[in-house]
């Protein structure tokens, strides 16, 4: 009932920019936190940036001062802006939202994940 989609992955050479969004739909009362994760093969799933209702953000340090994080109260999205962009950026992104639907109960939901490849 509730969908987190994810657009904006591709292929881009080291040192160009990606813009990944995230629009969550459904059965939606709140949104709190809000974050983009990433996993590459062979390797756990690590958070690359969150974003609080209220605007704080928190970033991991391998992609801090290249990535920026944002969201859209009133569109239900996240987005983020990937500068800089790295071969070891090379992952699975994933779209991640703390949810509140109207029957009260709240979870964490995930989006299907977007491919970015990034070529030396």
């Amino acid at each position: 009932q509730v969908q987190l989609v994810e657009s904006g992955g591709g292929l881009v050479q080291a040192g160009g920019s990606l813009r990944l969004s995230c629009a969550a739909s459904g059965s939606i009362f709140s949104i709190y936190d809000m974050g983009w994760y990433r996993q590459a093969p062979g390797n756990q799933r690590e958070l690359a940036a969150t974003i609080t209702s209220r605007g704080s953000t928190n970033y991991a340090d391998s992609v801090k001062g290249r990535f920026t994080i944002s969201r859209d109260n009133a569109k239900n999205t996240v987005v983020l802006q990937m500068n800089s962009l790295k071969p070891e950026d090379t992952a699975v992104y994933y779209c991640n939202a703390d949810i509140k639907d109207w029957a009260a109960y709240r979870q964490s939901y995930w989006g299907q994940g977007t491919q970015v490849t990034v070529s030396s």
